[in-house]
């Protein structure tokens, strides 16, 4: 089923957060009632399902990239995510995506925990994931991640340090 997106924005409360658990392919085993109600979508519909099921086509496919190298190699993630919902609305979060193991150490799941996004943050993150996606339709995601290094490198960071400027800009 082909989601036609539209400029319909769905409130995510400031009292919201949003969960839900993947396996090691990324679909989806688990979310709480308002990742349902915020998509759109019955469980019956998400469960199992890829989390792609609900991609913004204005994510930069660089930050999934990023996100999901980093969360292969054991490490978080916390970056700005527009999700698209069964309507063909959106909401925009502040993810903070983690490596789940189990008592031996070995993978269990990823979890992601997700809250409103800052007006502060909105206005700096629209204009940049624009850049980047204008990037990639452009030269490729090679092109994006110049992009988004140089970006990082204005907040006074780098790859490395991707998680903190991501919070500071959710705190501004």
């Amino acid at each position: 089923m082909s989601v036609v997106p539209t400029d319909i924005e769905h409130e995510v409360k400031s009292v919201d957060i949003v969960v839900s658990k993947g396996d090691a392919e990324g679909n989806i085993t688990y979310a709480n009632p308002i990742f349902f109600k915020l998509a759109g979508y019955s469980q019956g519909e998400l469960l199992e399902q890829p989390h792609s099921i609900i991609r913004h086509p204005d994510m930069p496919k660089v930050i999934f990239k990023f996100l999901w190298d980093n969360l292969k190699s054991g490490k978080d993630v916390k970056t700005f995510v527009k999700n698209l919902c069964k309507d063909g609305g959106f909401y925009w979060v502040f993810a903070h995506v983690r490596v789940a193991t189990n008592p031996d150490g070995s993978f269990r799941n990823y979890v992601s925990t997700r809250k409103g996004m800052s007006p502060g943050a909105r206005a700096i993150i629209e204009s940049l994931y624009r850049q980047l996606s204008e990037a990639e339709n452009i030269g490729g995601i090679d092109d994006s991640l110049s992009i988004l290094e140089a970006f990082l490198k204005e907040q006074g960071g780098s790859l490395d340090t991707f998680n903190d400027i991501m919070q500071k800009i959710q705190n501004s």
